[in-house]
């Protein structure tokens, strides 16, 4: 049976409703368009992100159920506290976002990423222009691990993250975690579900109820006359 996928309009930076995603694969909700800023920050207003291969069409997903993390819930092992404070990492926010989004892509290899060419460079303008920010975790002056993400006012859309040495990620997400719950961040979008970010706590939810936490965030934009991604600045 043929399946019916809209194709975004060059110009018009309207999306179908999350509702209107696919089953199978779940989430797939229309391609084409570009990875212009406007269109990423209005994409994930609305909960959907581009995720697609190098070589496809630019694809468009809003998966159910969506993958969060509540910052405030994270809580390190004992065993991630002691190897921290042996370790001589150093952490960072927002200096060197750019770095970090090529890492994430090119410590997985060609064959692994969906973080084309054409993405790295759409982020780190978003990155630019104050939506995209990172965190960077740092040994002997060398850049050994990070995460990158969204803000969308409270909430952040975490894209991904990488680890050149031992707990590198982890202790990024740590970092983060204090830091953006100290910040009044309230959500971590995670996208979709796996065993490495069900160890970092994430937990399932619907598309539904995480639409409902973003119209929220989007009234508040409105209430407030402007949008401001400084929770994490």
């Amino acid at each position: 049976m043929a399946i019916y996928l809209p194709e975004l309009d060059s110009v018009d930076l309207q999306f179908p409703h999350p509702s209107t995603a696919l089953d199978d694969p779940n989430g797939l909700l229309a391609f084409g368009g570009d990875l212009s800023a406007q269109r990423l920050i209005h994409a994930y207003r609305q909960g959907i992100f581009p995720w697609y291969a190098e070589g496809e069409p630019l694809l468009w997903w809003s998966p159910s159920p969506r993958a969060i993390i509540l910052p405030e819930i994270f809580q390190p092992s004992k065993s991630l506290k002691k190897f921290y404070r042996k370790s001589g990492y150093q952490v960072t926010l927002n200096h060197a976002c750019h770095q970090v989004i090529e890492q994430c892509a090119y410590s997985r290899g060609v064959d692994a990423t969906w973080i084309t060419s054409a993405m790295i460079q759409a982020y780190q303008h978003l990155h630019n222009q104050g939506h995209c920010h990172s965190v960077e975790v740092w040994q002997d002056g060398q850049l050994v691990g990070g995460l990158y993400g969204i803000s969308v006012g409270t909430v952040f859309c975490g894209e991904s993250m990488f680890s050149l040495a031992d707990n590198a990620s982890k202790i990024a997400f740590w970092h983060f975690c204090r830091h953006f719950s100290a910040h009044h961040g309230t959500l971590i979008d995670c996208q979709i579900m796996n065993s490495h970010l069900a160890s970092l706590g994430a937990q399932d939810v619907s598309r539904d109820a995480f639409l409902q936490t973003l119209e929220q965030q989007r009234c508040a934009i409105l209430r407030s006359g402007c949008y401001s991604p400084q929770v994490i600045a």
